[in-house]
């Protein structure tokens, strides 16, 4: 199974991307051998992958990646890059390979000190694959300097080097940086499509699959999770029940702490997985004795570990309030549709009886408020607002409609 059959509802850029692979095969082996390159190529060394969340940007960054690493016999026959089995594809799918480089917003952004050591091996050769990838999965959440830093590279890259940026919209992205980029633009994947990679790739039953790809309205991932975890379907129906929890005020408020409370323990067992691992790599790294002491003059790369390792938690504790205020939304959105006369589109059925019930309690306009409510607390997240007193508001508005 190639890396293109894992792309759910992108045809067309698979078929861009396996050109534009197929075109670097050729540029690379004719850099080694006397042959001269192709005249026209449809390669490049900067793309710009947007499209709307779930649609799989960080996927199709990846698959494109293997498929430059491939190092299948097979290419020799006329095959296209990207097998999905030889050690070049496998090591850069589950992101272990040397060669391909990935870069995420640790907390709200991709600060400059997070992108130095990246920028700076973008101008080294390839050490063992065929392409030195730099992979930019949050490439909206770039700052100031570290987007300078990123453009300058763009604008001056090795002949090796290739730069992926992925970000929901080309607006999210400097002007300057995406004009030096090749855009493609991802489609949402339809529910039916995104029920049928479930059935095939994980072996769900096709009543679980359709019904996770309809909660989650072609978010790919978010369908898998919720295919596949029973707690994240917990957490999912746990949110469902808040809109007929905020009928007086001290239920606005367990509310809201409940969603706090939970999106900081989706936090601490990030941290607790992973923390822990990083802190004790760092000191094997740096040499640390056999009872613990630190070498002189390492406190300070530790304290910057620290930050690190916070800055995460706050963006963990966020990205899971965001994944429940998703939810809020569609199930808002599914009320508005039957008060408006439409059962077509309707993403929750397992919660029907509560739909129809705030649906009957309730006018358009006042659901119309209610998901402007939950719109202004993620806004208010992305100010920094303290989540519980954002997601306070935000329930005592659902409450007044």
């Amino acid at each position: 199974m190639t890396v293109w059959d894992d792309l759910v509802g992108q045809e067309k850029v698979s078929e861009q991307l396996a050109a534009a692979a197929r075109d670097a095969d050729a540029l690379v082996t004719a850099a080694g051998s006397a042959a001269p390159p192709p005249e026209t190529s449809k390669m490049t060394h900067a793309w710009l992958i947007t499209g709307p969340p779930g649609a799989g940007r960080g996927q199709v960054a990846r698959a494109f990646a293997a498929a430059l690493q491939c190092v299948s016999p097979d290419r020799a026959l006329g095959g296209v890059p990207g097998c999905g089995f030889c050690d070049g594809c496998h090591t850069a799918l589950i992101g272990t390979h040397a060669d391909v480089n990935t870069v995420a917003a640790v907390g709200s952004q991709i600060l400059a000190e997070d992108m130095r050591d990246t920028v700076r091996k973008s101008y080294t050769s390839p050490a063992t694959g065929r392409w030195q990838i730099i992979l930019v999965e949050d490439a909206e959440r770039l700052n100031e300097k570290s987007a300078n830093a990123v453009l300058k590279a763009v604008e001056e890259p090795a002949p090796r080097t290739v730069w992926l940026l992925c970000a929901p919209s080309l607006e999210d992205v400097l002007p300057t940086i995406r004009s030096r980029c090749r855009h493609l633009n991802l489609r949402t994947p339809s529910v039916d499509a995104v029920a049928d990679m479930l059935i095939r790739r994980e072996g769900i039953e096709p009543a679980v699959a359709a019904a996770a790809a309809r909660a989650t309205q072609g978010h790919v991932d978010r369908a898998r999770r919720l295919a596949t975890e029973p707690a994240a379907r917990e957490r999912r129906a746990a949110v469902l029940k808040l809109p007929l929890r905020v009928d007086d005020v001290g239920g606005c408020l367990r509310a809201a702490q409940e969603l706090v409370d939970a999106a900081t323990e989706d936090a601490k067992q990030l941290a607790e997985e992973m923390d822990g691992k990083e802190t004790e790599e760092l000191k094997a790294a740096l040499g640390a004795a056999q009872g613990g002491r630190m070498p002189r003059g390492t406190a300070g790369v530790m304290k910057d570990l620290e930050d690190k390792q916070k800055r995460r938690r706050t963006r963990t504790q966020r990205d899971s309030l965001d994944l429940a205020l998703t939810d809020l939304t569609a199930f808002y959105r599914d009320v508005l549709a039957l008060q408006l006369g439409s059962r077509v589109a309707i993403a929750n059925m397992d919660a029907e009886d509560a739909l129809e019930r705030l649906a009957r309690g309730s006018s358009p306009e006042s659901t119309l408020r209610r998901i402007e409510a939950i719109a202004g607390c993620r806004q208010a997240l992305d100010r920094n607002v303290a989540p519980l007193l954002a997601v306070e508001a935000m329930t005592m508005a659902l409450r007044a409609g």
